[in-house]
């Protein structure tokens, strides 16, 4: 009984009954160390290869997630019976495990963003300059144009019998369905990237490397369940631009811009929710 007593005793000690909330915790006694905001502007960089190497990465990253992805589509809508496929999930988990494995593979190099809505929502942020999101995108773009290219290249036939892997609005939807889907779709994506890589939890979980892109993966991977009826899911400007640009045909640009504007937007909102809501960056004492 003495011994319950003492651990009872050793509890109230440890964890107070009135704990800090608001952004009074957050100015708490901390176990981790922010990031300074990366600058607007990073001349310096064009003069290091680190610049260049993490640009290759997210290239290399962005035409095997294309690549596999549209593969994994392609094989899907070909067969006339969807039993005979891995089917629509078996679509999402290509696209979701491909950003686990390839943001795991990558993230120590350019971050492993594979994507531009993803760069931008960290540029709102401050994670990294203008400089370097440009790059990024102009990278992961090119990196989806090839690997939709290899892609028609193995199976040109089926690939512009069958759509291309493009995104566009499905039958039965509208514009601001569709525009609300990828809206939705990428504040989901960018607000767990923000959550899984934020400096508070990476400290703390820092024994468990594979904490960050599980979870990014995995929101992908749901993304799709949901949002592959209405739009054949975008939440990736770069996947997108690449798979119209190969398929190149006329209702693969209808909608296009839909798969532009809804990302940017979805990932601008899930940067402001994080950074002012969740971690109340702009209330923060300066110390």
């Amino acid at each position: 009984m003495e011994g319950k007593e003492e651990d009872v005793r050793i509890g109230a000690i440890l964890f107070s009954e009135r704990q800090p909330i608001g952004t009074a915790a957050q100015i708490h006694a901390k176990d981790y160390k922010e990031p300074a905001p990366a600058p607007l502007f990073e001349p310096a960089e064009l003069r290091s290869w680190s610049f260049y190497r993490a640009g290759i990465a997210e290239f290399m990253a962005t035409f095997l997630f294309i690549y596999v992805s549209i593969l994994t589509v392609m094989g899907v809508v070909k067969s006339d019976s969807k039993c005979s496929t891995v089917g629509i999930q078996g679509i999402a988990w290509s696209f979701g495990g491909m950003i686990f494995a390839l943001v795991y593979c990558t993230a120590g190099i350019s971050g492993g963003h594979i994507n531009p809505a993803v760069t931008f929502g960290l540029l709102l942020a401050r994670k990294l300059s203008v400089t370097r999101a440009i790059f990024y995108v102009v990278m992961q773009c090119l990196g989806a144009i090839c690997g939709a290219g290899v892609v028609k290249g193995f199976q040109k036939g089926v690939y512009e019998s069958n759509g291309g892997g493009a995104n566009v609005v499905a039958a039965g939807y509208t514009k601001g369905d569709g525009l609300g889907a990828e809206i939705v779709g990428t504040f989901i994506l960018v607000y767990t990237v923000f959550s899984a890589t934020d400096a508070k939890r990476s400290a703390r979980d820092s024994h468990v490397p594979v904490l960050a892109p599980l979870p990014i993966g995995f929101a992908v991977f749901l993304v799709h369940l949901a949002t592959i009826p209405i739009t054949g899911t975008g939440i990736n400007p770069a996947r997108s631009l690449g798979a119209a640009i190969i398929y190149n045909k006329e209702h693969a640009w209808n909608d296009h811009w839909i798969f532009w504007v809804g990302p940017l937007v979805g990932a601008a909102l899930a940067a402001v929710y994080h950074q002012v809501v969740i971690r109340a960056m702009p209330f923060r004492s300066k110390r």
